[in-house]
């Protein structure tokens, strides 16, 4: 059916042509001419994209700003909070990563540890969908991480495991002498079988996973972590102990270790760096024990509830030996022995008074003569660590490896440190906000998470309506400004208000002129109404 020529004559741009659509072919768009082609001779014209339309009459040109499909629209609507608060507590890692890296490494390695844990299990191929709806991207555009980008950088990252040393190196040289490093180790499966690290640990059998070890170490002091380093699967902590400790070149401060970590499988580290001194429990049955009667109290703690303690110079040596009891702890250790016995029907007197001994018991080595509160206090920090890192492990759910090969494992687990040490400081700022008293750390995100802000009309952003309890906890943690409180009104009563009250009633209502004492002037004798009657008939 041919174009009428009303539509024909109506004015469009140069070089288009009016096409004809729809059911009926009663609907005109206007496509641009972009060329031609030759034909055996014929030239025949080639058709661009559509421009516009011819509506009653009217050309009317398509308006790519507006009209565009949404699957190209701009994201309108991002994450927030979690977003702005993770970037101003973790912000110093960029210069720290500046120091080994490019800025546009060190801005991939950023956001993809931001994005980790503000997005608990994301994976790789998901990490370019939240940058995008999250205002990673209004605070630093334009970063590639597409699935394959994430994929090929974070097997470059292991490459050159050189940069992943020499960052971790740096952050060891920053811990000061007089704070307390602990060491510890934590297992992630890793099921791939093309790399070297996953192997059967000593946990296999109750797990059936393969795994990895990585090292931790954490500055007590800072409560973050400090360094870590991946090791095979099945490498005991005691072998891997002196390797982190050298490649890592912690040379001073005090490492707190546990039973798996001993003076004697790094002693050639200690003995190197004189400044490197060591905190380690000992083990019950030691000699050193009895030895030295470390078991006999010889004073109550100070600053702690029902815990005594002994501290004695080891003969020959220049070790000191720290022991404390817990009776509380004590006390729960005895019900939990009783229990099992009674279980295994192995309960005897003698058994029970041999094990009282011990019950609640710690016993230290360090090589400095310090406090035994201090001492204490370091070990008893341990154990914080250790619940937030199993915490850490199930809420953030970095609990196993995201990547297959060598290479990639050890660029994935770069970026999982980096998440581990922005956990912590979230951590922390939570708690000096008060928030960890009455709501888990998952609320906090989960309130976090919700707080968005929105864009309309290419206006400036703005926060989406909160109920006031999330409202709330953005206040505590700086995030929007808290609502100003009216002034405090002074005790007692304001200056010059004595009477001020009454007097303006007074003012208010008028009130008859008080009558003067004694008869009115011009009154005396004056005739009475009825008299004056009489005296006119």
């Amino acid at each position: 059916m041919p174009i009428p020529q009303d539509i024909l004559s109506v004015p469009r741009p140069k070089n288009s042509v009016v096409i004809a659509y729809g059911k009926d072919k009663s609907l005109y768009a206007v496509r641009q001419r972009i060329g031609c082609r030759n034909d055996n001779g014929r030239h025949l014209p080639i058709n661009g994209p559509t421009i516009g339309h011819i509506i009653d009459g009217v050309y009317v040109p398509i308006d790519k700003e507006t009209h565009g499909n949404v699957s190209s629209s701009p994201v309108d609507l991002k994450d927030w909070a979690n977003i702005v608060l993770c970037d101003r507590l973790f912000s110093d890692i960029r210069g720290e990563l500046s120091a080994v890296y490019s800025q546009a490494d060190v801005m991939k390695i950023y956001c993809i540890s931001i994005l980790r844990v503000c997005n608990p299990g994301i994976k790789n191929y998901e990490l370019k969908e939240a940058y995008e709806t999250g205002f990673l991207s209004e605070l630093y555009p334009g970063i590639a991480l597409s699935k394959n980008t994430v994929s090929t950088f974070l097997n470059d990252m292991g490459k050159a495991v050189s940069k992943i040393v020499r960052f971790m190196q740096n952050r060891a040289a920053a811990v000061s002498m007089d704070h307390h490093l602990l060491i510890d180790g934590t297992l992630k499966s890793d099921e791939s079988k093309v790399n070297s690290l996953s192997d059967f640990s000593r946990k296999a059998r109750t797990k059936g996973t393969r795994d990895i070890s990585v090292l931790y170490a954490f500055d007590l002091e800072a409560m973050e972590p400090v360094c870590s380093k991946c090791f095979p699967g099945n490498m005991l902590d005691a072998t891997a102990y002196s390797a982190f400790i050298s490649e890592n070149r912690i040379t001073k401060g005090i490492i707190v270790g546990d039973k798996g970590f001993p003076e004697s499988a790094a002693h050639d580290q200690f003995e190197a760096n004189k400044d490197l001194h060591y905190l380690n429990p000992v083990k019950r049955n030691s000699k050193l024990i009895e030895r030295h009667r470390m078991l006999d109290f010889t004073g109550i703690l100070p600053g702690y509830e029902g815990i005594t303690f002994r501290k004695e110079k080891c003969t020959g040596t220049d070790k000191w030996l720290y022991s404390y009891r817990d009776s509380y702890k004590a006390s729960k250790e005895e019900r939990d022995w009783l229990r099992r016995a009674k279980k295994n029907k192995s309960y005897s007197l003698e058994a029970l008074r041999e094990k009282q001994k011990t019950f609640g018991t710690i016993v230290l080595e360090c090589d400095l003569d310090i406090p035994a509160e201090t001492a204490y206090k370091a070990y008893e920090k341990r154990w914080e660590i250790e619940i937030v890192m199993r915490f850490y492990k199930s809420a953030c759910e970095f609990d196993e490896t995201r990547v297959q090969d060598d290479y990639s494992v050890i660029g994935s687990e770069f970026c999982d440190f980096l998440s581990t040490l922005l956990t912590f400081r979230l951590i922390r700022a939570f708690d000096q906000a008060k928030l960890l008293e009455e709501k888990t750390y998952k609320k906090i995100m989960s309130v976090l998470n919700r707080a968005k802000k929105v864009r309309l009309n290419g206006e400036a952003w703005q926060l989406i309506r909160l109920n006031p309890s999330h409202e709330e906890i953005l206040q505590e943690l700086g995030l929007i400004p808290k609502p100003e409180e009216p002034p405090k009104r002074k005790p007692g009563r304001p200056k010059g208000s004595k009477n001020r009250s009454a007097a303006k009633e007074q003012e208010a209502v008028p009130t008859e002129e008080k009558r003067k004492r004694g008869r009115p002037k011009g009154s005396k004798n004056k005739p009475k109404p009825d008299d004056t009657t009489a005296s006119q008939s």
